[in-house]
């Protein structure tokens, strides 16, 4: 493994340097993500089951509550805890590149040890942006239809699918969604990995992921697409897909990291 990735050490850094990635970077790591699935199918799929729940339990609130409108943000937004929702994952494969024990109970260790504080302020900036993707999305639809209430989410698909008005509510939101994703992508591309593999701090492993987005704009965002038109797959079957996409994402985006990042 010395060969494939650059041999890192458990220590705090003040911004660790990145790499210029390529595709090929990145075909490397779904690769390798999937190779790490394909050895590891059962804890993975235990471990990710919580999140296309979670999206069930989220559909059904959208529909007992009359929210039929923040439906598709919500579905959508979710992705956004994706990172933290792979935090197991990202140990899983680090544990296997090591040819340590892969368990059930070690695989959440990084969230009872010295870097749960890092990985809670993370997930909690990553909650935030949620949360304010959902006051946006929900503003846009005020703005362009004021209180009108949604009869069922067949109604309101008519109504978005064929009124200029619907029109102007996808092309919008979707504009205003991709802002938010660039946004979490920014925050959240290596910085669990990081956090996990060199126990640094939430405000080191955000800049380290900036960093990189920055130094590889066109790749990353590339990446992101990838990350979003799985995902949209994943969610179609009712979330369900997920069980099989998540896992597959998040063992890659560590695989990604440890192409990325330097020692």
């Amino acid at each position: 493994m010395a060969g494939l990735y650059p041999v890192s050490h458990p220590q705090t850094l003040a911004r660790a340097s990145v790499r210029r990635i390529g595709l090929d970077d990145l075909r490397f790591a779904l690769r390798k993500g999937l190779d790490d699935f394909v050895a590891m199918p059962t804890h993975a799929l235990f471990l990710i089951a919580i999140y296309p729940v979670a999206g069930v339990l989220i559909a059904a609130a959208t529909f007992e509550n009359d929210l039929i409108p923040l439906m598709f943000p919500l579905a959508s937004g979710f992705a956004l805890l994706g990172p933290f929702a792979a935090i197991g994952l990202y140990e899983m494969s680090r544990r296997r590149e090591q040819g340590r024990d892969i368990g059930l109970i070690n695989a959440y260790a990084p969230l009872t040890g010295q870097s749960a504080k890092a990985i809670g302020v993370v997930a909690l900036t990553l909650s935030l942006l949620f949360v304010a993707w959902l006051i946006a999305a929900m503003a846009l639809y005020w703005t362009l239809y004021g209180e009108a209430r949604q009869d069922s989410i067949f109604g309101f698909l008519q109504e978005v699918l064929t009124t200029p008005r619907g029109w102007m509510l996808i092309v919008v939101g979707n504009l205003v969604g991709a802002a938010f994703s660039l946004i979490a992508l920014a925050i959240s591309a290596v910085s669990f990995p990081l956090i996990i593999d060199r126990g640094t701090e939430a405000g080191t492993a955000i800049a380290t992921s900036v960093a990189l987005v920055q130094q590889n704009p066109g790749t990353m965002v590339v990446w992101g697409l990838i990350v979003a038109g799985l995902l949209i797959l994943g969610m179609l079957p009712l979330f369900v897909g997920l069980a099989l996409v998540l896992p597959i994402l998040g063992h890659a985006t560590w695989h990604l990291y440890r192409r990325a990042v330097m020692p």
